[in-house]
């Protein structure tokens, strides 16, 4: 199954870890280090240049964490999941 996270963009849902609000996550010190470990390491990637909602944590194929940042909220993003369950 695929997931269509904004502008053209469609990961493998089979790739994804977790989809969290970039407002609440945030305020996590350890969330933030890793935000800006993988920033540092090229792995964050901007889905559109509008004010971020939320963001989606993907593996590559290397089995390495991708963070796509995206101006669609968790709840839109889980809703076009359909019935499936995720963080």
């Amino acid at each position: 199954m695929y997931l269509h996270i904004g502008n053209e963009v469609i990961i493998n849902t089979s790739d994804l870890v977790g989809i969290f609000d970039i407002e609440k996550a945030s305020t996590s010190k350890h969330t933030r280090e890793f935000i800006n470990y993988a920033s540092k390491m090229k792995r964050v990637r901007y889905v559109s240049l509008e004010m971020p909602k939320s963001f989606v944590v993907c593996l590559d194929k290397d089995l390495t964490e991708i963070i796509y940042v995206t101006n669609i909220s968790c709840q839109t993003l889980r809703k076009r999941m359909g019935s499936r369950k995720i963080m």
